[in-house]
């Protein structure tokens, strides 16, 4: 009789831990991104700058003073400073844009020295990260080298009351498979706990979507 009792409460413990691999395995949950240092031990060059709409430039022309100008990029993508009027900007790099910009004015000065500095950017949509769902304030912001979640996270003012910052996902495109990727996010774990090792490192287009708590 003991011996069928302990058989008992053994299968009785068994059939819920049976239960939940099922459901663990089962689930499909979206796998976790390695943690980010706060700090970098290697700080290296970001990818470089691709230029957007509605970027502040400012456009200099050594000893040409009066052909340099402080212009915003337009919604269609273009820039006019002066002797120049609609340049293609948008979708250049500082430098190939100062290249262009070159060969437009060779025609009016010889060999001119341009330089293109970017003042306040937005980015293409591209180089964008965007916090969607249960924020303080849900944004687009623009990608800066090395930027984490928490960084991320202090831009739209954290979570909104009623977030479920640990159901939270990160969507990545991913260039090889040509498909959409999901990470699972600790955000709660990150800023409510200050788990370091919920802080991952993001990339230019990353999609943050924050669910709200049910209860």
């Amino acid at each position: 009789m003991r011996f069928q009792s302990v058989s008992r409460a053994l299968i009785g413990v068994s059939l819920p831990a049976v239960a939940l691999s099922g459901c663990a395995s089962g689930g499909g949950s979206a796998p976790n991104l390695p943690p980010a240092a706060f700090v970098s031990t290697q700080e290296g060059p970001g990818e470089e700058y691709i230029i957007g709409p509605l970027d502040d430039l400012t456009i200099f022309v050594w000893r040409n003073p009066d052909l340099g100008a402080k212009v915003q990029v337009r919604p269609d993508g273009r820039i006019t400073t002066p002797l120049i009027s609609d340049m293609p900007a948008v979708g250049k790099t500082p430098k190939q844009l100062a290249d262009d910009l070159k060969v437009a004015l060779g025609k009016y000065i010889e060999n001119p020295l341009v330089s293109v500095i970017v003042n306040n950017f937005s980015g293409t949509f591209s180089q964008q990260v965007r916090i969607v769902g249960a924020t303080e304030k849900p944004a687009s912001i623009p990608f800066r080298a090395n930027m984490t979640l928490l960084d991320a996270m202090i831009s739209v003012g954290g979570l909104s009351e009623y977030a479920a910052g640990n159901k939270a996902r990160l969507v990545r495109f991913n260039r090889e498979t040509a498909k959409q990727d999901e990470y699972q996010l600790r955000i709660g774990d990150l800023l409510k706990r200050g788990d370091s090792k919920a802080n991952v490192m993001l990339a230019p287009g990353d999609v943050i979507i924050i669910p709200e708590s049910m209860f």
